[in-house]
């Protein structure tokens, strides 16, 4: 190496941590003799492995089996649980928040580095709909996945025990809204359970509950291709569930979704999956940026106009070398994002060693989506199938691009042991305010977050 390198890497997601974790092992002699470090900061200790959240919330994958401890898989690297709110990449600092940040009462502390490497990911991309603040739940976290499952389950106690037909029908009415995978997805995988749990209901049929999907465009899935995206959609509506193409979301305030084509749903339940944004450290830092709100990359992974810095995965705008048209850019999705991230280890590799770069082409081989247990679409490398074969490419795909070989079996046994078993029907919906309980046993004054909702029901 020509000099010592201090790499930063901004995000632990999929960018992040692959990033680190073929750093860490091109930059190991370096490492060992102290001319490299490399330091991860994360908003959480693990990355998540997103395709697997519908099944965590359906109860297949334990929520603790989609998520992959950084400090596990990047012993060679420094990882610092905090945010970093800002960059100012001409003096080469970052701005860093940490859990102790308030603690300490110092205000944010300034981070110095040779490399940048930003990979925040995204965020969830909301609209100003009236009530979605107060009622909406979003889809992109483990807790997130858990909690909507929890709530799911509350509603069904909810609608078996209450008198009122008003609140039995608003409990047992869910809406999502956005038609990508998170939200088909999601909404499959939870109906799947949801009917499956009925029948240990004395008062509950699965024609009780109601689900609903809101898409503002003419079709879903559209990675999928539009022959199997009418596919899902005659898949979903053959199982009751009603999709509305070309709706959106007016307003969910006073727990009432109202639609665009004017239908009104009393609901305690709305589930926004309605697309993601960049992530706002992007515009807080003095690198180019795309219209859109990305950085603007080269086909090597540089930020466009500077030196030092890379990008890829949902906060890189990475041309796209095998579109055979100008103005092409990959698609923000994990399987560029793994590959990019590869890529970008490498090349800063060969960087710090005064090596050319190589630059990034990947054709998209295809999606594959499940729509519930042994039913899903897919359309890989120009061939589509449906059904069990669809699912079961699903499920082969997801498990062998997990990270480590603890996860994969994990999950693998899991699924076998599921094959064998009942489901598991329980909600734990006090998790989520697990001090509740003993603040009014000890006489003290309940959280206002757990206040009047001992369980967490939302």
């Amino acid at each position: 190496m020509k000099e010592r390198a201090r790499i930063l890497v901004v995000g632990g997601g999929y960018v992040g941590m692959y990033t680190a974790l073929r750093l860490q092992r091109q930059l190991r002699q370096e490492i060992g003799r102290g001319e490299a470090e490399i330091t991860v900061v994360t908003p959480d200790p693990y990355m998540t492995y997103q395709p697997f959240l519908p099944e965590a919330a359906a109860g297949a994958v334990s929520p603790r089996h989609v998520v992959v401890p950084l400090r596990h898989v990047l012993p060679h690297c420094r990882v610092v649980v905090g945010e970093v709110t800002a960059v100012d990449h001409a003096r080469r600092t970052a701005t860093l928040t940490t859990l102790a940040t308030d603690e300490e009462g110092t205000g944010p502390r300034r981070l110095t580095y040779d490399e940048l490497v930003l990979a925040p990911g995204s965020v969830s991309r909301t609209l100003p709909v009236p009530g979605l603040a107060d009622h909406a739940i979003g889809f992109k976290t483990v807790e997130e996945a858990i909690g909507l499952r929890n709530h799911v389950i509350e509603q069904m106690d909810i609608a078996s025990s209450t008198r009122d037909p008003a609140i039995r029908d608003a409990a047992l009415t869910f809406v999502f809204v956005g038609g990508g995978f998170a939200g088909v997805e999601a909404l499959a995988e939870l109906e799947d359970m949801a009917r499956y749990t009925t029948r240990y209901y004395h008062n509950l049929e699965p024609e009780d509950l109601k689900w609903i999907l809101v898409e503002a465009s003419d079709r879903i899935l559209p990675e999928v291709g539009e022959d199997m995206g009418r596919y899902a959609v005659s898949e979903l509506r053959r199982r009751n569930i009603d999709v509305r193409l070309g709706t959106r979301l007016e307003s969910c305030a006073d727990r009432v979704a109202v639609l665009s084509d004017g239908a009104r749903f009393p609901t305690r339940t709305v589930v926004w999956t309605a697309g993601v944004r960049p992530h706002p450290v992007l515009a807080a830092s003095d690198l180019p940026l795309t219209e859109r709100g990305r950085l603007k990359c080269t086909p090597e992974l540089t930020v466009e106009g500077v030196t030092h810095a890379w990008a890829a995965g949902d906060a890189a705008a990475v041309p796209d070398l095998t579109a055979g048209r100008p103005g092409a850019y990959t698609a923000p999705n994990a399987q560029h994002a793994v590959r990019q991230a590869k890529l970008l280890g490498d090349n800063i590799a060969r960087s710090l060693r005064g090596e050319p770069l190589r630059t990034y082409a990947h054709a998209y081989a295809g999606s594959v989506a499940s729509l519930g247990l042994h039913k899903g679409v897919a359309h890989v490398y120009g061939r589509k199938l449906k059904g069990y074969p669809a699912w079961f490419m699903h499920r082969a795909y997801h498990l062998s691009h997990i990270p480590t070989f603890n996860r994969k079996a994990r999950v693998l046994a899991e699924w076998t042991l599921s094959g064998l078993f009942k489901r598991e029907i329980v909600s734990l919906g006090s998790l989520e305010h697990p001090r509740a309980e003993f603040e009014r046993a000890a006489g003290g004054k309940p959280s206002d977050e757990s206040s009047g909702d001992p369980k967490g029901s939302s």
